[in-house]
């Protein structure tokens, strides 16, 4: 990724210098630095606001009630994942940082969720369906509320940064469904091979 962006400064430095517009490239270049150092800040309120939020509710028990809450829901879906696993807390956790839009804190979360997932899994060297369909969920992204892209959008001086409330959630609630549908689709079709018992 570094020499990609890297070709592309030089590729734009380049072209603007034969153009005869090299003042231009290089005033975009020094306009953009200063957008995303205040981008940058503009993300550090609300990420700090948020993650102070997600902890609170981990410390009052929220969390564990959001996680007895959707328990029927992943039951259902992660049928070989014993109740009282720490990855459902987990699961639960990154579930509630995505639908705020706090991608940033759902990672180290949502990898915690992957270890103890990886515990219960048989094929150690293969995705169980339970990480398949935890991966699917977070690719998904669904999101009540995208404080990050609405920081971003503060950052750069939009007039309105919560009008992409409602796109959001709607495109991601059928992203998320999608996500789901298909893997459980795809699970019937990739089942993990058992081992036959008796010799040949």
């Amino acid at each position: 990724m570094n020499y990609i962006f890297y070709g592309l400064i030089v590729i734009s430095i380049i072209t603007g210098a034969l153009n005869g517009r090299l003042q231009e490239v290089v005033n975009s270049i020094l306009t953009g630095a200063e957008l995303s150092v205040k981008v940058a800040f503009s993300l550090i309120g609300v990420m700090a606001f948020w993650l102070g939020m997600m902890k609170i509710a981990q410390e009052s028990g929220l969390v564990d009630f959001i996680t007895k809450l959707i328990k029927p829901v992943t039951k259902r879906l992660f049928k070989d994942i014993p109740e009282n696993s720490p990855a459902i807390g987990d699961i639960a956790m990154s579930f509630s940082a995505n639908a705020l839009g706090l991608t940033n804190a759902a990672t180290p979360i949502g990898i915690r969720a992957m270890e103890e997932l990886q515990k219960h899994n048989k094929e150690k060297s293969t995705a169980s369906n339970a990480m398949c369909m935890f991966l699917a969920m977070n690719t998904a992204g669904f999101q009540l509320i995208p404080a990050t892209a609405i920081a971003v959008l503060i950052g750069a001086g939009a007039k309105n940064p919560t009008e992409i409330i409602a796109p959001t959630l709607l495109v991601t609630t059928i992203a998320f469904i999608s996500a789901i549908v298909l893997a459980k689709v795809f699970e019937k079709f990739w089942a993990p091979q058992k081992e036959s018992g008796g010799e040949s």
